[in-house]
């Protein structure tokens, strides 16, 4: 098995998460190029992923029906969930809560080892551990205000992440950049899955007439904000030497599978 070039793990898992068939496509608004207040870092990388497919009347007189009190008050036809869609969606919030716990983790037992030997990567070591402490209490709330049930191995996935976090970062900055690249290609591509699921489900739905309630659609705009923050992630271990790790591909693809094996697992206990 040869290493991969520089780009290519990104842009592979770019190509495998965006495979739709015939579902249109259009550009994430988080595209937009902004930059962290805090640190200052870009947050709109050169390479990125297209995303998957978006009073009453006082006086007692009628009402014209073409008044906009009336389109006002109309009250959105919302389809009620499945149990399979119900359980897709408990899942989904379970493993991300997981995911973004074990990122979080990672880089928090990486940045103290890896600044201590390179002082100029404490911005960007900083900007990608905040990043992650945000997506991890997003999805703290969304799993406490839907009251979904969090993943029996909180305590595995913890001492794991901080165990590879450490581990790697003792091998080296490169080590520790290509840990990034497995782990955020993966969640990059775990992300796009959910994303797609749900603009397939939702997309059902208004072809037989329902609309989309709010709840759903800012769940949709949320995820696609954090996986292109996570494929930032990615772009910056690539441009800081990721591929420069030894052996890259044995690193890299042992990582990759550790990340799927937690997925499947998280998502049923």
């Amino acid at each position: 098995m040869l290493p991969l070039a520089s780009r290519t793990l990104s842009q592979s898992a770019r190509r495998a998460a965006t495979s739709t068939g015939s579902s249109s496509v259009t550009l994430s608004s988080s595209l937009i190029a902004r930059a962290c207040p805090s640190c200052g870092f870009s947050t709109a990388p050169a390479r990125r992923l297209a995303a998957v497919i978006s009073d009453s009347n006082k006086q007692g007189k009628p009402v014209p029906a073409n008044s906009p009190s009336v389109s006002s008050e109309k009250k959105p036809k919302l389809k009620p969930l499945t149990p399979e869609q119900r359980e897709f969606l408990s899942s989904a919030l379970r493993v991300n809560q997981t995911g973004e716990l074990a990122a979080t983790l990672i880089y928090a037992a990486q940045t103290p080892v890896v600044v201590r030997q390179h002082p100029h990567l404490r911005p960007l070591m900083k900007h990608m551990h905040d990043q992650e402490v945000g997506h991890l209490q997003t999805f703290n709330k969304l799993i406490a205000k839907h009251r979904v049930r969090p993943t029996a191995l909180y305590p595995v996935w913890s001492a794991l992440a901080t165990g590879l976090g450490w581990g790697t970062a003792i091998m080296g900055r490169e080590a520790a950049m290509a840990c990034t690249e497995a782990v955020e290609t993966e969640i990059g591509t775990h992300y796009n899955s959910q994303i797609r699921e749900l603009l397939e489900m939702t997309g059902a739905w208004k072809e037989e007439g329902y609309d989309v309630g709010p709840e759903l659609s800012e769940l949709i705009s949320t995820l696609r904000r954090i996986r292109d923050e996570e494929l930032e992630h990615l772009d910056y271990a690539v441009e800081h030497d990721a591929q420069k790790a030894e052996p890259h591909w044995l690193l890299t693809n042992v990582i990759r599978l550790g990340c799927r094996s937690a997925i499947w697992v998280s998502e049923r206990v």
